[in-house]
């Protein structure tokens, strides 16, 4: 089997395992949301695996804890704290992923590119705030984290423009936007359309992360 079978039999795997966890959220199928939310990192890991010759453990990593992540959060009323600690241990290893590939720019730039996601974290805070309660902490770590992949993700697209930095920083505003939407189904108001669409830009921002990450390696 060539690679490029390999690569595309992986991603047919991955699109079938992202419609039908999309398709159970859509129905509200516990039974097979449970099934099939633990396989979305698993089945994305193994198109990295099989798209690259010399594997990034740090992307293996995030994609590690985005399992448990997805896993602690099919039950949050008991497993939402623990569910955000794995995606906050995921955003932190995308932070070191997307600066590895920064170099030393301006403070001017830096601070344009955090603008947009710092007034996008205040602005939600502001809509929430009132209904944290012992979550304010939690959050508060929460947003500086995902509003830091975001500046990363902006700033290496602006030091050089290219396809895989496009990638990169579409599936970083598609994260946090799903993360945003999530702040505001758990602590503002709940929506049946929040949920499809959580996972909908959930699913399509991994899949461009990991995407931008093959390109860059290969």
């Amino acid at each position: 089997m060539t690679k490029q079978t390999k690569i595309t039999l992986a991603s047919i795997v991955f699109l079938l395992v992202a419609i039908t966890d999309v398709y159970a959220v859509i129905t509200q199928n516990k039974t097979i949301e449970m099934i099939f939310k633990p396989l979305l990192m698993t089945s994305l890991a193994v198109v990295y695996l099989v798209s690259v010759s010399k594997h990034r453990f740090w992307l293996l990593s995030a994609l590690f804890f985005s399992f448990w992540g997805d896993v602690f959060l099919l039950d949050k009323t008991n497993f939402f704290v623990f569910g955000l600690a794995s995606f906050l241990v995921a955003h932190v290893v995308y932070i070191k992923i997307t600066t590895s590939f920064l170099y030393k720019d301006s403070v001017v730039k830096i601070l344009t590119s955090a603008v947009p996601f710092v007034l996008l974290f205040v602005g939600l805070l502001g809509l929430i705030y009132n209904n944290l309660g012992d979550m304010l902490l939690p959050v508060l770590v929460y947003g500086i984290a995902i509003s830091t992949f975001g500046t990363a993700a902006l700033l290496n697209y602006r030091q050089q423009k290219n396809t895989a930095n496009s990638w990169l920083l579409l599936g970083a505003v598609l994260f946090v936007a799903s993360d945003s939407l999530i702040a505001l189904n758990n602590f503002y108001t709940t929506k049946r359309l929040f949920d499809i669409a959580i996972i909908v830009l959930y699913v399509v921002s991994q899949y461009l992360i990991v995407k931008a990450i093959i390109a860059k390696e290969n």
